[in-house]
């Protein structure tokens, strides 16, 4: 249910591990090509690869200087593959990179957020609830499909389960699903999520076999899709 190129680094993980895979995204991702604001910033955040691999060049190029903490191993090498150096390790999630701003950063500081247009809202709110000052760039937007096509909606209906990485994109799943006639046997599919919120729209629509996995990291989704098979 990932966007497309993201769907397709799963699937090769997948297949590497003795899966058969049927894409089905339920997004498409755009690259914007905005630019970041004028001025001096004291630090870069950014908690999605594609933020990092979609800045429009005129926009990287004026981001260089301040240091740049973000979130999971892609982002970092998103970042590496852009020229674009890492201050110290990514953080595992959300909550530990705003920790680690929280640590680091100087009295009011002005920071630089490189994010999608569809984003949760914890990063910008704790850095103003802690009196510093968060601008958003929105690199690129994550945009709902209309409908699954006729050769994915009869993927999605053979399959036995399906992956979820985001509430978002599950949310969205359940919609499509609903559109091309298949929300029963899309409920009755074992779905597997990478944490337990990324499930909710899940359970809401009448799921009963969602299962999430231990971490939230990609490998760990595998795991758990492997024992909840056999």
């Amino acid at each position: 249910m990932r966007a497309r190129d993201d769907a397709a680094r799963s699937a090769a993980l997948l297949r590497a591990r003795g899966f058969l895979v049927a894409l089905a995204p339920a997004i498409e991702i755009r690259a914007t090509r905005a630019a970041p604001p004028p001025g001096r910033f004291d630090a870069l955040a950014a908690t999605s690869a594609k933020a990092i691999a979609l800045l429009a060049p005129a926009a990287r190029a004026a981001i260089v200087g301040p240091p740049l903490y973000v979130v999971g191993e892609q982002t970092a090498e998103a970042a590496a593959a852009a020229g674009i150096p890492v201050a110290g390790e990514a953080a595992p999630d959300v909550a530990a990179l705003i920790a680690a701003l929280l640590d680091r950063l100087a009295p009011h500081s002005r920071v630089l957020y490189l994010a999608g247009r569809e984003r949760g809202a914890a990063l910008e709110a704790a850095l103003s609830q802690a009196g510093h000052f968060a601008t958003a760039v929105e690199v690129y937007a994550a945009e709902a499909r209309a409908a699954w096509s006729e050769k994915e909606a009869r993927a999605v209906a053979g399959c036995a389960a399906a992956l979820h990485y985001s509430r978002r994109s599950a949310a969205l799943a359940v919609e499509l699903a609903k559109r091309a006639g298949l929300a029963d046997s899309f409920a009755a599919l074992l779905h597997v999520c990478l944490s337990p919120d990324v499930g909710e729209p899940l359970r809401a629509c009448g799921a009963a076999r969602v299962v999430c996995a231990s971490e939230p990291r990609e490998d760990r989704l595998v795991d758990a899709l492997e024992r909840s098979l056999t």
